[in-house]
């Protein structure tokens, strides 16, 4: 205490301040010198090793992957191919070659053939060198008008004789057909000799391959790939098959067929139409086609268990480097800056709404702590503004999408309504508009939110009737629904949702008769309101993903989806309640409303819609 009344007191004072002035200065800059150094040397470092790891290991795991599917394709293809070659060599060594043709015969052992193979043949058919035909499978009449002899592949066959030749997929309308169906197909065609009359003759054997079955092989296996896509072509670049082939066609989408036609299989990369790819060949063995696998490359990902691993360990040494600097650090910061970092700990774990925050020491620690107490308590309200601003706003954009109307919806039922009267079927029309008249009036219910279950139903009846009048009943809609939940609160325009849903993804399409149960009932508290149909139905992964935001489902109609029925449900009555979906492939579908028993009243629809029950 004495060293306070000495005459120099104040000027030691005034050292002791410039130092620690100087000293906590020191510490600024330390601690921005080493983590600025650290942070731009470890940054640095770890995104270009990530950056040349991810690189590296995508491209290969892509090739690698690539060019394993793409030979496991040209197998499969070169076996369809080779077991289209068997049924040709079968024909023309058994009985072409070992008998004088007899026309009746000859077309009855290629009918035999042609129905033990008929799932992937078209048609089969025997010429002479002028084009005449000999008999074909199944029987049909060659078309007066067409000239064999001049199609490429009788010209082929007849030209290069010691070869089969694959054609180009094309139609082929050779034949009269009574029912008018022409066949997209590829053609196999050989020159063959035969015998007739005991006189050696050259004909031309042709079987017509069903395009459909190398469409679907390569359909189903492009829809499977995530980075790329597999096409087919044959050795001048003519295209077999792609994935893009009617863009081809119209002239809306580039291939680069005609110079990768020129390739040997292998590996090559290429910018084309200015976009990096890679290009992994296959030629498929007797007919030269070359199967493409094209990998654009900004389609890469990486490979997930290596980076994982890598990227891991130097997450690791990042922050084992940062803890020993923090301690290095830490060991010369004074107790009071302790106590504020505590306190800054303390805001990340601490329960309260609004953390209390360490203020003491010098003057500019306390300042510290009182500017941030000061934020804390800004920044909480702050935050309870924007909670309740989000709140009102996604209140606002879930009502907006109640009140959408599907113009297609709209447009198909005006249409119809239009064919009614011009067929003179004025009493449909009538019964049509009056059902179209009664949907909208419901969904505007006077700008209500929350209306009567029996309102709903009434809706969803207007929507039904509606729909089976456009789909000439081809599904029918039976409604269970009990009296006691007639009068119960429920939010506007969530079943009809889930009938547009089970009409356009359940039972449309349909072979056998579509039928939909919607049924109603109460149990306790609780209400269900359950759409079920008959349809196809799907897998659990994929009704799980129908109420979640990556596999999102908007029906055409009304545009509200499931996920928006669902959290529209959420919004009003809690997160307890919402919507169920139970459903098993080829089993149907069977979605469930589920909501509390809340009594209908002007003063219950509010509480409702302003979410007071939640």
């Amino acid at each position: 205490m004495g060293l306070f009344k000495r005459k120099d007191g104040g000027k030691q004072k005034g050292h002791h301040e410039l130092r620690k002035k100087l000293e906590y200065r020191n510490i600024q800059i330390t601690l921005l010198t080493s983590y600025t150094i650290v942070s731009i040397l470890s940054m640095s470092l770890l995104g270009a090793v990530l950056y040349s790891s991810f690189a590296s290991i995508s491209r290969r795991v892509a090739t690698d992957n690539a060019r394993t599917i793409l030979s496991q394709t040209g197998e499969k293809l070169e076996d369809y191919l080779r077991q289209m070659r068997q049924l040709s060599d079968a024909f023309y060594y058994t009985s072409i070659q070992t008998s004088d043709i007899h026309i009746d015969k000859i077309g009855s052992q290629m009918n035999l053939l042609y129905e033990s193979n008929k799932d992937n043949v078209v048609s089969m058919a025997l010429f002479e060198s002028n084009g005449r035909q000999l008999g074909a499978a199944p029987s049909a009449i060659q078309k007066d008008n067409i000239d064999v002899t001049t199609q490429e592949w009788f010209v082929e066959a007849t030209t290069q004789v010691e070869n089969m030749h694959f054609s180009t997929p094309h139609v082929q309308n050779l034949f009269s057909d009574s029912a008018g169906r022409y066949y997209w197909v590829i053609s196999l065609s050989r020159s063959v000799m035969y015998t007739r009359g005991g006189i050696p003759k050259q004909g031309v054997l042709l079987v017509d391959m069903d395009y459909t079955t190398v469409y679907q092989m390569f359909d189903i296996l492009n829809n499977s790939l995530s980075q790329g896509y597999i096409y087919l072509c044959d050795k001048e670049g003519r295209i077999i098959y792609h994935p893009q082939n009617m863009q081809i066609v119209s002239g809306l989408y580039d291939e680069n067929n005609q110079v990768v036609a020129t390739y040997s299989d292998g590996v090559y990369e290429e910018k084309f139409n200015g976009e990096k790819r890679i290009e992994i060949v296959n030629t498929i063995s007797y007919t030269g086609w070359k199967l493409v696998s094209v990998i654009p490359t900004k389609n890469l990902s990486v490979g997930l268990r290596s980076t994982r691993s890598f990227m891991v360990l130097i997450v690791l040494l990042v922050m084992l480097a940062v803890l020993l600097l923090n301690r290095l650090i830490s060991a010369r910061i004074s107790s009071p800056i302790k106590k504020l970092t505590a306190s800054i700990h303390n805001i990340e774990v601490t329960e309260r709404s609004v953390p209390l925050v360490y203020i003491g020491g010098s003057n500019e620690v306390r300042y510290l702590g009182t500017t941030l107490q000061k934020l804390l308590n800004q920044i909480s309200l702050l935050m309870a503004d924007i909670i309740k601003e989000q709140e009102e706003k996604r209140k606002s954009e879930l009502d907006a999408l109640q009140s959408q109307v599907n113009p297609h919806f709209l447009y198909n039922t005006l249409d119809s309504i239009v064919w009614m009267v011009e067929d003179g079927r004025n009493k449909e029309a009538v019964y049509m508009i009056t059902q179209l008249s009664s949907l909208f009036r419901i969904s505007l219910s006077n700008g209500r939110n929350i209306i009567r279950v029996s309102e709903e139903i009434k809706h969803a009846e207007n929507y039904t009737n509606i729909q089976k009048v456009r789909f000439k009943d081809s599904f029918s809609v039976k409604y269970e629904i009990d009296q006691d939940i007639m009068n119960c609160c429920i939010v506007k325009l969530v079943v009809q949702p889930l009938l547009e849903n089970a009409i356009y993804y359940g039972v449309k399409g349909m072979e056998d008769p579509g039928s939909i149960r919607v049924r109603g009932y109460r149990k306790g508290d609780n209400v269900y309101i359950e759409v079920e149909d008959n349809g196809y139905g799907m897998s659990p992964e994929q009704a799980k993903g129908l109420l979640t935001e990556e596999g999102r489902t908007r029906a055409r109609g009304s545009g509200v989806g499931l996920i928006n029925v669902h959290r529209r449900l959420q919004l009003r009555f809690g997160r307890d309640f919402g919507l169920m979906i139970d459903t098993e492939a080829d089993e149907g579908t069977r979605v469930t409303i589920h909501m509390p028993y809340i009594e209908y009243s002007e003063e219950n629809a509010r509480d409702v819609e302003s979410a007071e029950y939640i």
